[in-house]
């Protein structure tokens, strides 16, 4: 509970007497204190709260928009995430990266003498708060998977974990347990990292939240942008990670966990290492963010083609035993994070893609192609029709079908106030910029 949050908002809408008592309530119930302790520390709420909102200054304040995260689908991986992911690039602007937000790519990239040096960070999956080990490796594995994608060999693995004031300290260890397993198993050291509370003292229970981030240096880079028209679509057969670990868990469909408990993408990516093939590929990517059909649009987007799938073969990318619990829980395998290695190159070199990743016995499909146009397709049934991302990613819990995948009537009128939100926020960071600029002259 976000007892910062809480009080800001019923400051707002009732005094300040009974705000202490229900807030008093509330410490009572989640960390079975007395209430005369649990009163005080709700008065030392109010009184943080109220110093500081008291008083207001040009660099604390932010320009509201109105619409949450929730309401928006930020992190659901669909149209309104993509959406706000476009404007973050704005409010990042130009820079001397090779490769960053405004290229949709799995990692950015900057060039250091005549390497590559791939950065890439992944937070945990939300839902696996009280799964702390395989939370650590499923993150962990993701941030070597958009290194690798871009072509670069990881050589380092740093972290950052969040537990809130209530949670126990095992969660810490397991969660690291859980991250060095994936970097025991591919000799990538992890080399740092943070250890924090949620909020400090103002978040009470048990979540845990975090990241993992992962470097690698390549001398090539593999990005999205460089799928050319005639290139072949390979797949190797994914099992999922974070998101299928949560579709699992949360259907108590419990033995579905090992399935996803593998390093075979990254061992696909070591084996085309292996072979010298990699600066032979135009392009790779993983499937993960709102599936196939978010990551085709992307790569369509950024590369100037069009993308297409064939449905049978492209489902045949997906482990028989996930696929059978996707398809009976009518989760659509193309909207969901299924965590495949996409290649795409020419067809010659397709077919050595292919023969380095099978001696490894990892199953790789010839899923589609790239074609002249724009956008992404399936065939399916001799039809082809368009593949395009949802609102949100296929839901994939029961929580997650009562939110929906449905586009709101309102979305328009919300993004409107999203770009004035992040207009506003590019004007703030020029004019403090500005400002520090004028000061160090002074200084001189």
């Amino acid at each position: 509970m976000d007892l910062e949050g809480f009080a800001r908002r019923m400051l707002s809408r009732t005094g300040e007497e009974k705000v202490r008592k229900l807030l008093a309530e509330r410490i009572t119930e989640i960390k079975s204190w007395n209430y005369e302790r649990a009163e005080k520390w709700a008065q030392a709420v109010i009184l943080e709260v109220k110093n500081a909102t008291s008083k207001s200054h040009p660099v604390l304040d932010y320009r509201s928009s109105g619409v949450s995260m929730g309401e928006f689908g930020v992190g659901s991986r669909g149209r309104g995430d993509f959406y706000v992911h476009r404007k973050i690039a704005e409010v990042i602007g130009e820079s001397n990266a090779v490769l960053s937000t405004k290229d949709l790519d799995d990692a950015g990239v900057v060039r250091y003498g005549n390497s590559y040096i791939s950065v890439a960070i992944d937070g945990i999956h939300s839902r696996l708060s009280e799964y702390p080990f395989v939370a650590g490796f499923h993150v962990t594995r993701a941030a070597m998977r958009d290194v690798y994608v871009m072509g670069a060999r990881p050589v380092a693995v740093f972290s950052d974990i969040h537990v809130a004031d209530d949670g126990d300290v095992a969660k810490i260890f397991d969660h690291i347990a859980g991250i060095t397993a994936v970097c025991d198993l591919t000799g990538v050291p992890l080399v740092s990292g943070s250890t924090l509370r949620i909020g400090g003292d103002m978040v009470i229970g048990e979540r845990m939240t975090g990241g993992v981030g992962c470097v690698g240096v390549s001398e090539q880079i593999t990005p999205r942008k460089n799928a050319k028209e005639g290139d072949v679509i390979l797949l190797t057969e994914g099992a999922g990670g974070g998101t299928i670990v949560t579709t699992a868990i949360f259907y108590g469909m419990h033995e579905l966990i090992d399935e996803t408990l593998n390093i075979d993408f990254l061992l696909s990516c070591e084996a085309l290492f292996s072979e010298n093939i990699v600066g032979k590929i135009h392009s790779m990517s993983d499937v993960t963010n709102g599936g196939i059909r978010g990551d085709a649009e992307e790569i369509s987007s950024v590369s100037g083609t069009a993308l297409v799938f064939d449905y049978e073969k492209t489902r045949k990318a997906v482990n028989p035993k996930i696929l059978g619990m996707l398809e009976e829980l009518e989760i659509d395998f193309m909207g969901v994070s299924i965590d495949s290695l996409m290649v795409i190159a020419p067809p010659d070199v397709a077919k050595l893609v292919k023969k380095a990743i099978r001696k490894i016995n990892v199953k790789v499909v010839e899923a589609g192609w790239v074609e002249k146009g724009k956008g992404a397709y399936f065939i399916k049934d001799r039809k082809k029709e368009l593949l395009k991302p949802r609102f949100r990613e296929s839901a994939y819990t029961p929580l997650k079908r009562i939110v929906g995948e449905a586009t709101p009537p309102d979305f328009e009128e919300m993004r409107e106030k999203v770009d004035l939100a992040a207009k506003a926020a590019i004007e703030k960071k020029m004019k403090v910029i500005e400002r520090i600029k004028k000061r160090d002259k002074r200084g001189n």
